[in-house]
């Protein structure tokens, strides 16, 4: 059975772990499990150690699946489930030290650079906190996004030397600070690190290798599959943007599901009503379309890596608009069902409520707010100078 089967056959499991783990404001240990059971968790791992090493395309059908059944599942499985591709884009000798022993080892992550990573002899200092680091309690380490100094990307050229800094589970703290409505299920607390080192391999630099083809990542000279040569930030984009149009997906399906049903006032039902009826095909064309750019946006950068095209940053501003302005798109196509939804939908315990609640919440992740990828790809464009932002 493929991994999509395996979600599909565990539907009935998800959904319920689902329900406790909004109750205890995390994955609960089963829900996990049945996640690493699928084979989703080491999709796009190396099949050297072990993982399927799948298309991006088969892996993000399969998150997308998740978040439809499981949104917090399918959000986790989304982000967590994107590092092990990142981790063997690592030095060998890192990949080694977290995959000889244990070959499930995996980490969640918090990219925004809130902390300080400070060059030292032989490696690194790591200082401060970093929030939202969705199923850390499932976590052997954690990936930490920030500056560590100025690197030399090329003969006289210093940029700020943005990067990933990996930590292993005791060097860091995990903060519960998860007290919220939305996506509560995805534990998505606070890591605060007290001075931990790190040596130099287990440091990945942005600019040093994402924009430079003439430079890879150390990791692909072992892991030479097209897989690990997709660009980063559109790839870290569309692993959030498949868990979310999942979500989007269970809202449709539900709010057709309990309009059918509904009674009017005058004695009729809603699902008679003209207005009720353009609203939801409304609704269904822009999922449609969003899910169809994520597509296009997945198959485009690997159709790039297998040609080896090099996409520039006008390129990958685009595939990132169109999955971020999708998203969003969505987001407002469901406000506008939610508004017409019974007044009920307001109690708790409502089927709609918490899932409007986790769209709100995934809505609100920064690299799913289309805004900045938006005005660079317009600058672009124009050929007129650009906001600063990663792609």
């Amino acid at each position: 059975m493929t991994v999509l089967d395996e979600i599909r056959r565990l539907e009935p499991e998800f959904r319920a772990e689902e329900d406790l783990s909004a109750e205890q404001r995390a994955l609960t240990g089963r829900a996990f499990t049945y996640m690493r059971e699928t084979g989703l968790m080491r999709g796009l791992q190396p099949k050297r150690w072990g993982g399927a090493e799948l298309s991006l395309r088969d892996h993000l059908t399969s998150v997308y699946e998740l978040g439809r059944i499981a949104p917090s599942a399918g959000w986790v499985a989304g982000v967590m489930g994107s590092h092990p591709w990142q981790l063997a884009l690592f030095p060998e000798e890192t990949q080694a030290e977290i995959w000889t022993s244990d070959p499930d080892w995996n980490a969640s992550s918090s990219y925004a650079p809130t902390g300080k990573i400070e060059p030292v002899d032989g490696g690194y200092r790591v200082h401060g906190r970093w929030s939202f680091s969705s199923g850390c309690d499932h976590a052997q380490g954690v990936i930490l996004g920030g500056f560590a100094g100025k690197v030399e990307v090329a003969p006289g050229v210093e940029v700020p030397n943005y990067g990933s800094a990996l930590l292993y589970r005791d060097q860091y703290a995990i903060e519960d600070t998860w007290h919220v409505r939305g996506s509560r299920g995805t534990g998505s607390k606070d890591i605060v690190v007290d001075g931990a080192f790190i040596p130099e391999r287990r440091f990945l630099s942005s600019p040093l290798y994402e924009y430079n083809p003439d430079r890879p990542a150390p990791g692909m000279e072992t892991n030479p599959s097209t897989l690990y040569r997709v660009p980063w930030a559109v790839m870290f984009n569309l692993v959030l943007v498949a868990p979310m149009l999942g979500l989007a997906r269970r809202v449709l399906d539900d709010w057709t599901a309990d309009t059918r049903v509904r009674k009017a006032n005058w004695g009729g039902t809603y699902a008679d009503d003209p207005l009720m009826q353009m609203h939801l095909a409304e609704a269904e064309w822009v999922h449609d379309a969003a899910v169809m750019k994520m597509y296009d946006a997945i198959d485009t950068i690997t159709e790039a890596a297998e040609a080896g095209v090099f996409l520039d940053k006008r390129q990958r501003a685009r595939l990132r608009w169109n999955i971020t302005k999708g998203c969003q798109e969505t987001g407002f196509a469901i406000n506008k069902l939610m508004r017409v939804a019974s007044g009920r939908t307001v109690f708790v315990d409502h089927p709609l409520h918490r899932l409007y609640q986790d769209v709100i919440a995934e809505l609100g992740h920064a690299f799913l707010v289309s805004d900045g990828v938006g005005q660079y790809y317009g600058a672009a464009l124009l050929d007129s100078s650009a906001p600063e932002v990663m792609l």
